[in-house]
């Protein structure tokens, strides 16, 4: 038990979550809420991990991809692996798939980024 306690009081706060995550789920919110997200992320990280296990990544996969083609974000990392998920304490455990994407902002982020503010502060304009 003392080298578990050891363990947690080593790991640094990166390893414990990171600022610039998003852990996704494909029930809780809408994937625009999460296209949004990784956009304020990125503005203010330069980068975001998106993360998900199960059924969730593709939800993941595909927000990236929106990020892409509309020349918000470039890949920088992907990376696949299997986790062991338990549903209580002391039941087996189940491997679970899971995805990170790390993305990065592109040249051309903070302009789009400043067009669609000045897009959308059209929108509420004329909606007034």
């Amino acid at each position: 038990m003392e080298g578990i306690t050891d363990g947690v009081n080593k790991m640094s706060v990166s390893e414990t979550q990171k600022k610039n995550r998003i852990q996704v789920s494909n029930t809780k919110k809408s994937l625009f809420f999460y296209v949004n997200l990784s956009k304020r992320y990125m503005q203010q990280y330069n980068e975001v991990e998106l993360s998900a296990l199960g059924m969730a990544i593709s939800t993941v996969v595909t927000i990236a991809e929106i990020l892409k083609n509309n020349g918000f974000a470039v890949e920088k990392k992907i990376r696949t692996l299997t986790v062991d998920m338990r549903d209580e304490p002391g039941a087996r455990p189940i491997p679970k798939a899971k995805i990170e994407i790390v993305l990065g902002k592109t040249e051309k982020f903070d302009e789009l980024m400043a067009a669609e503010a000045e897009q959308n502060g059209d929108n509420e304009e004329q909606q007034n």
